[in-house]
């Protein structure tokens, strides 16, 4: 999973290179435009095209049916059994193509997540960061420190909660750029980055994972802990983001759907693709 992040980190930092000191719209709008087209050709290269078409076709015929025989129920209640079969084949041509999106579909959307999901941290601001142990792990004997730096002040003394396996302190940034957080545990070394200030659009990344391979799919944008170490993760708590149009504020999520699935109907006839 490693070599697919790595490759995955690599495509998207060169997609938004050129966008890092733009609106985040600008970036939002290229990206969803590509997955509106990178969707429309899985449609087209696993769906059943002659098969969509036919059924289309005889979904309008039963409805033409119920307008030209509304006044005979046995027509009527042929035609109604003949659309919901209609659709329920409709449905079952678009499950393949659906089943064949889903690895790069959710790709996509981790890469975005690090990039549309969080904003650095401005210098000054204090946020959190957490540890959290894996299981079997006492959170009161375990030896684990944050190693002081010029990038960040330390504010509190670490809080262990038991229950969650949880060791949490207080940090405050300082100077702005690129830093690392130093941790020792058990007497060895671990760093976790940290971002503050810088341009509007940047790729963050909140959550340093453990070796589980979900745990990298959906935070990919660092490398894991060692396994030995016996952390499940390293967490800077960063501030969410938030998209800004017209004074109303969207979720990064909600717009790229938006506007992906209106790019990709737009195109669809561009391309000759029954949906």
């Amino acid at each position: 999973m490693g070599i697919v992040n790595s490759v995955l980190n690599t495509v998207f930092d060169l997609l938004f290179a050129p966008f890092r000191g733009m609106n985040p719209w600008l970036a939002m709008l290229v990206v969803s435009l590509l997955a509106g087209l990178l969707m429309i050709f899985i449609y087209k290269l696993t769906s059943n095209q002659e098969g969509i078409l036919r059924t289309k076709n005889l979904i309008k015929a039963h409805l033409l049916e119920l307008r030209l025989y509304k006044d005979s129920l046995g027509t009527s209640v042929r035609s109604y059994g003949g659309i919901l079969w209609c659709n329920l084949k409709y449905v079952g041509h678009a499950l393949r193509p659906l089943a064949v999106m889903i690895i790069p579909i959710l790709l996509i959307l981790v890469q975005l997540n690090s990039w549309f999901g969080y904003r650095p941290l401005e210098p000054g601001e204090s946020f959190l960061l957490k540890a959290k142990l894996a299981e079997g792990r006492d959170p009161m004997q375990v030896n684990l420190e944050v190693v002081p730096s010029p990038a960040y002040e330390v504010e509190t003394p670490a809080l262990r909660q038991l229950e969650e396996l949880e060791i949490t302190w207080r940090l405050k940034a300082r100077d702005a750029g690129r830093h690392e957080i130093g941790l020792k545990v058990d007497e060895r070394s671990l760093t976790k980055s940290l971002a503050v200030g810088g341009k509007a659009l940047n790729r963050l990344s909140p959550i340093k994972p453990g070796g589980g391979f979900i745990d990298r799919v959906f935070n990919p944008s660092e490398a894991a802990c060692p396994k030995d170490l016996g952390l499940r993760s390293v967490e800077v708590v960063y501030p969410e983001a938030r998209l800004e149009l017209l004074g109303i504020r969207f979720h990064w999520l909600v717009a790229f759907f938006l506007l992906s699935i209106i790019f990709g109907f737009a195109l669809k006839g561009v391309f000759r693709v029954e949906i």
